[in-house]
């Protein structure tokens, strides 16, 4: 039973006595149509990311800091309070703010406290305040270079860039 490709592209069948190399030279145009086969800087490349870069940077620089902060927010984790800022204050933190959040938990791996919650030994808002004066630098004072040249080492990185739009 024949099964319809799901995808929309051709697919170049190999057999097992044609190398790869071979198949490689019998294509006519040498593209690939496989985004998987190219290198991640070739899927992003420089200049664009670094456009996006800067349109980043210019859009979280319009951002505002919320100067009304008067909740106390359990969390059990920095990455649990930033997406607890997140929802509370409808708005998105920085990627860089996202990336230190994660690296403060990464931190706590083989602590003897690494179990406690960690409103127990940061008070919430201390640890609120922090990440807003962390965002706030982040905001301000950040290369849209030094972004671009982090996201290109990082195939994940748009696993910190929130998907949160306020209206500004």
């Amino acid at each position: 039973m024949k099964r319809a490709m799901p995808w929309s592209y051709e697919v170049d069948v190999i057999s097992s006595d044609q190398s790869s190399s071979e198949a490689e030279a019998d294509d006519n145009d040498g593209t690939s149509n496989s985004p998987t086969e190219q290198p991640p800087q070739e899927l992003f490349p420089q200049g664009m990311l670094m456009k996006r870069a800067e349109l980043y940077q210019e859009y979280m620089k319009e951002v505002p800091i919320p100067a009304q902060r008067g909740s106390v927010i359990p969390f059990t984790s920095w990455m649990g309070l930033g997406r607890s800022t997140k929802q509370l204050y409808g708005q998105p933190l920085h990627y860089l703010t996202n990336v230190l959040l994660k690296q403060w938990d990464q931190l706590r791996f083989g602590s003897k406290d690494e179990g406690s919650p960690l409103d127990i030994i940061v008070h919430p808002c201390k640890a609120e305040a922090t990440i807003w004066l962390m965002e706030e630098a982040h905001q301000r004072t950040t290369s849209s270079h030094h972004i671009a040249k982090l996201q290109l080492s990082d195939p994940m990185h748009d696993a910190f860039v929130d998907a949160i739009f306020p209206e500004l």
